[in-house]
């Protein structure tokens, strides 16, 4: 490890370098991705939902966030998807993200094959308020996940990571160090970018958030950028991505654009050909620029 060691501590602070040859050693030390736990009940899929909560989002952006997701694992679309897969059961696991210091469970490891399972979530995830943190680590929030699945207590066919998030990586290792190992380890990560540019968001947001999430975030097989460009979209957009993600569905073969008009959102499929550069680090540095203007620490 040690010329990879020697890369690392040119390119990262100590603090990064610090969190990313943790996670590498805790990684080295799992067995091979695909090896699954002895005597788990099996399911489709172990999909992990990580819910951005950092400070650019108000109260009711929050509350809208909650609601979209309990509605959307409730729905009949989902529930549909769940009974069609070979199992018939998915295991669920979600967490609140904001800087690479908070991470807030919401709802540990748990089997949903019925309405019952469903509805009971989504009560769950309407019983209290999310609490908005400062800064955005993606990077955090993909460690986090990593964990989960490492822990995962089911025989699950495929594993998938759900990162919803209102603006680019600006703490923690840059995001694509963790996104590679992620995707190493058999994972795929697909992204819900939220395109909505107000009050605090502002500051920190890029008007290509999606093209952000394609370059430097998803990865993995079949991943894939659903874009919201309002909050109105949301609640849609949450119930698109989970029966893709259940379904082990491509994008073109996006059930939602056989039963909608021509303004659905566009789900953006991961690109694998060589492509012009792109600053994967812009978060970083838009943080660097402009951290002055705030004495909390920000986003």
């Amino acid at each position: 490890m040690s010329w990879r060691t020697d890369a690392l501590r040119r390119t990262l602070p100590a603090t990064a370098l610090a969190m990313v040859l943790a996670a590498a050693m805790v990684l080295v030390a799992l067995v091979p991705a695909r090896a699954q736990p002895a005597g788990g009940e099996p399911v489709d899929v172990a999909l992990v939902l990580a819910i951005d909560v950092s400070r650019s989002m108000s109260r009711e952006e929050l509350a809208i966030q909650r609601r979209g997701y309990a509605e959307a694992i409730a729905s009949r679309e989902v529930l549909r998807a769940i009974e069609h897969g070979p199992h018939g059961r998915i295991g669920l696991a979600i967490f609140e993200w904001a800087g690479d210091f908070h991470t807030r469970e919401v709802l540990p490891w748990t089997i949903v094959e019925s309405a019952a399972d469903a509805q009971a979530i989504a009560a769950l995830l309407l019983e209290e308020e999310s609490s908005s943190q400062s800064r955005t680590s993606i990077s955090g929030a993909i460690l986090r996940s990593m964990a989960l699945l490492e822990e995962v207590p089911f025989a699950a066919e495929r594993m998938v990571i759900d990162i919803s998030g209102d603006g680019p990586n600006n703490q923690g290792p840059p995001v694509t160090q963790l996104r590679d190992m992620a995707v190493d380890r058999g994972i795929t990560i697909n992204g819900l970018p939220l395109m909505t540019v107000d009050g605090f968001a502002r500051y920190f947001a890029i008007p290509d958030l999606d093209e952000y999430y394609r370059r430097c975030v998803i990865g993995g097989p079949g991943a894939f950028v659903v874009p919201v460009h309002e909050w109105n979209e949301f609640p849609e957009a949450v119930r698109r991505k989970l029966v893709l993600e259940i379904g082990e569905l491509a994008p073109f073969h996006d059930p939602w654009r056989q039963h909608h008009d021509g303004g659905v959102l566009p789900v953006v499929p991961a690109q694998f050909a060589a492509e012009e550069p792109y600053d994967c680090l812009v978060g970083e540095k838009m943080w660097r620029d402009r951290r002055d203007l705030f004495y909390d620490g920000g986003r």
